[in-house]
């Protein structure tokens, strides 16, 4: 028996887990999972060795937890507050209403869009080939520093989205000088957002450092998010709209 009461053989690893709610959650992540747990919102038990291992209940809050983001786009502290009531045999409050999800997260990207891209190597010339920009063009913002290949001088995916995404800015008449406070308000809204995660990610346990990079993902895409926001709100007033 394990400290949960249970046998050994009806606990899960968390790629268990995963696997069981992919199907249902496609969104579902190992870093997900993890959060929710930092966040107070499941208590796995752990083995002598640190192993996690997950009961039925403890998958049945995930799943939980997991639908009221999806289906009631409920913060996690009021999800938190309904478990709590439900683990004292009470029935959750009834949430307000809200705005429909489409128009509450409208103007910016998921944190799934900030995910590691997929691993590709280009060469400078598979880049200007796939993006469409001149050499001069790519030289010019190599120098101004909104786009510099990796180590080995390849180019990954990443790159090549950024550089057709500023071949149609240049298309519409833009110049690649004219892109370099993009590059400024990027790298102050990244810095603000790396301090308020920076004490986990100091730690030296790996799964502070991953809630870490998963918090950081989170808060990038509210971040782009009030970006996007602000700059379609700016917009409207330009154009008196």
């Amino acid at each position: 028996m394990t400290a949960a009461g249970l046998p050994s053989s009806g606990m899960m690893s968390i790629g268990s887990v995963l696997a069981r709610l992919k199907p249902e959650f496609p969104d579902i992540s190992i870093s997900k999972i993890r959060y929710l747990e930092s966040e107070g919102l499941i208590t796995p038990h752990r083995t002598p060795s640190g192993y996690r291992q997950f009961s039925s209940t403890d998958v049945d809050r995930l799943r939980y937890v997991l639908a009221a983001q999806r289906d009631h786009y409920l913060p996690l502290r009021v999800i938190k507050d309904q478990l709590d009531a439900i683990d004292r045999g009470l029935e959750p409050a009834t949430p307000s209403p809200r705005l429909p999800r489409a128009l509450a997260v409208a103007g910016g990207p998921a944190p799934a869009d900030l995910a590691p891209a997929a691993e590709v190597r280009m060469t400078r010339a598979e880049l200007r080939s796939e993006s469409g920009l001149t050499d001069a063009d790519l030289t010019e913002l190599e120098q101004y520093g909104l786009l510099a290949p990796r180590s080995g001088g390849w180019y990954d995916a990443d790159a090549a989205v950024l550089a057709t995404t500023v071949a149609e800015l240049l298309a519409a008449g833009l110049e690649p000088r004219h892109l370099r406070p993009f590059r400024t308000a990027a790298e102050r809204e990244s810095a603000l957002v790396a301090q308020l995660v920076s004490a986990q990610a100091r730690q030296r346990d790996p799964d502070a450092r991953e809630r870490a990079g998963a918090e950081a993902t989170e808060l990038a895409a509210v971040v782009l998010r009030l970006h996007a926001l602000l700059v379609k709100a700016a917009l409207r007033r330009e154009l008196g709209r």
